[in-house]
């Protein structure tokens, strides 16, 4: 699916890819793979250098960049503290991760596109000219995904920073201080967390919203 830059959530067009090197419709693309599987990358390289519009490029510097999740978040944060006038390549995402806070995630960090790695290969081909075009692509079976997860339970944003704390164990009191704000205004976001999800307690609300994807799995994996 095909994404415009005005579509896309705002928290993450404001990302450091920088759209004064786009890739004019006739062009090459110029592609570095970096993903952390050496079988996925060769296997994307396979894909691209099959076509004559791509150009594979030893090149950190290239129009398009192909990543793994964690590599993906790691290169945007140093993008984040680069110049503002440093070109960075468009970055697309290829990976298993496919629960809407991995996908949350990604898109609050500014990459520009997101693809499974079990999808059709033509995508693929479709994201990383998309991308060099200067919009954004996000993988069609994630579409559904993102959508509800920005819309469907309609956290704001107090109450998703309540909520990562929250899963991490943290008391009323420990919320309250690490995000400068009095307890009784954790009270009122946890109750406001409670009525979205569906949830009867504490513990609750933190399955819930793991299950949904909401917040990592380490919860789930620590004695109770």
């Amino acid at each position: 699916m095909r994404v415009d830059t005005r579509s896309w959530p705002q928290t993450a067009v404001g990302g450091a890819g920088n759209t004064s090197t786009v890739v004019q419709q006739g062009d090459k693309v110029s592609v570095h793979i970096a993903h952390a599987d050496p079988i996925v990358s060769a296997g994307v390289a396979a894909l691209l250098g099959a076509h004559s519009d791509m150009q594979i490029s030893a090149d950190g510097k290239a129009d398009v960049i192909i990543l793994d999740h964690r590599s993906g978040l790691e290169h945007m944060r140093q993008c984040a503290n680069a110049h503002h006038g440093d070109q960075q390549p468009r970055v697309l995402i290829v990976t298993q991760l496919e629960r809407e806070w991995e996908v949350r995630t990604a898109m609050m960090a500014g990459v520009h596109g997101y693809l499974l790695q079990n999808t059709d290969p033509e995508q693929l081909i479709t994201a990383v000219r998309t991308l060099s075009r200067g919009m954004r692509y996000l993988s069609s079976e994630l579409s559904r995904c993102v959508a509800d997860s920005f819309t469907r339970i309609g956290l704001t944003s107090r109450e998703t920073d309540v909520l990562q704390l929250l899963a991490q164990g943290q008391c009323n009191k420990s919320i309250a201080r690490e995000l400068g704000i009095g307890v009784g205004t954790v009270k009122t976001h946890v109750k406001g967390l409670f009525d979205k999800l569906g949830a009867t307690a504490r513990t609750h609300a933190v399955v819930l919203a793991t299950r949904r994807g909401l917040v990592g799995d380490s919860y789930l994996n620590q004695p109770h």
